[in-house]
């Protein structure tokens, strides 16, 4: 039999698992995932959990059933792939034949002195449900600090600015202008909503400290009640432990195959791989999309391809709450109640065919 396990219930692995769990899948393949919770959690949402307008029952999809699968509850401790083994925190060892690793990122603090201590999180569903527990208990007139203007750190805005129009909310970007990677257009439609919606966009910022009441941008200090991080992130420590080539951001160095070069039985998915895009649960789902073309291959003694597709993503896609939203896809630009409805319209498609 050859063991293939797959850290992490992530959009990478959940492709993988997709794909293989057909009656394609050789009979000699055993399959185990090894992930903290029981489900698949839709982490493209959980700043509404964090907000208060979505349920977490709404977020978890049930993983596949298979005979050939197995599922491991647990936390990954060590990832050990010069003896082919995995250590979890009550030491529990799994050995392994072939190794997918997609377990993720968490919040990057960039040694800023307090910001691990004081800030809330929304990168895994635990930290989301903390977040929202703390931002439900802040009385009206409240200032919630939002540091981060990227993807997530606007939707949490948003979302937050329906939830409890009470609250006063600074978001915090260290551009000069809302999402500067895209279209000129796009951003002034983000920038006209928080304008109409009394949230207040810092731009330039750069936060040099952090205390339980108080955000230091620059030189400015600025009294908070509660500080939501979203200021971007880095690989878990489990993987950044990994003894193999990494670059400057602790994500691992992979070759065209998405495998370690010293190491072609351990592949990396999602977030802790270093590719030319920023990580998002679309390129996760296209790195998985190749990496069961080469596990298929090479379970088939057959030879790879020369050379792999190039991945190309197809846009993003971003709300403002329930009603308005955004969108760059195929190089034009959507905005309004149409953006947000393809959000929709495809978080109900995913979670369905997931289903």
């Amino acid at each position: 039999m050859t063991k293939l396990v797959l850290l992490g219930a992530g959009y990478g692995n959940m492709r993988i698992l997709l794909r293989l769990l057909n009656k394609e899948l050789p009979e000699d393949i055993d399959i185990t995932l090894i992930d903290r919770t029981p489900f698949h959690s839709l982490k493209t949402e959980f700043y509404a959990i964090a907000a208060g307008t979505f349920p977490d029952s709404e977020v978890r999809v049930s993983l596949p059933k298979h005979q050939q699968l197995t599922f491991v509850e647990g936390e990954v401790e060590t990832i050990d792939v010069d003896e082919n083994r995995i250590v979890l925190e009550d030491e529990r060892m799994i050995e392994y034949d072939q190794l997918v690793v997609g377990l993720g990122c968490e919040d990057n603090y960039h040694d800023v002195p307090g910001a691990a201590e004081n800030t809330y999180s929304i990168q895994t569903i635990g930290e989301s449900r903390k977040t929202y527990q703390a931002l439900l208990g802040l009385g009206g007139g409240s200032t919630v600090g939002i540091v981060g203007a990227g993807l997530s750190g606007i939707e949490l805005a948003s979302e937050l600015r329906e939830s409890r129009p009470d609250l006063n909310i600074k978001l915090f970007d260290r551009s000069s202008r809302i999402l500067r990677d895209f279209p000129e257009r796009l951003s002034n439609y983000v920038k006209g909503w928080f304008d109409e919606n009394d949230v207040d966009v810092i731009p330039n910022s750069n936060i040099t400290k952090v205390e339980p009441t108080l955000l230091y941008n620059h030189e400015e200090t600025i009294p908070v009640d509660a500080v939501v991080w979203t200021a971007g992130v880095r690989p878990v420590e489990p993987v950044r432990e990994m003894n193999v080539a990494k670059d400057k951001g602790k994500r691992i160095i992979l070759n065209k195959y998405h495998q370690v070069p010293t190491k072609r039985n351990v592949y990396v998915v999602g977030d802790c791989a270093s590719l030319p895009h920023a990580p998002s649960a679309q390129l996760a789902g296209l790195q998985g999309e190749q990496i069961v073309t080469v596990l298929r291959k090479t379970w088939a003694n057959e030879p790879l391809p020369d050379k792999l597709p190039e991945i190309k993503l197809k846009g993003m896609m971003g709300a403002l709450g329930k009603k308005k939203g955004f969108a760059y896809v195929a190089d034009r630009t959507v905005t309004g109640r149409i953006a947000r409805l393809m959000k929709s319209g495809y978080l109900w498609f995913y979670k369905g065919h997931n289903n």
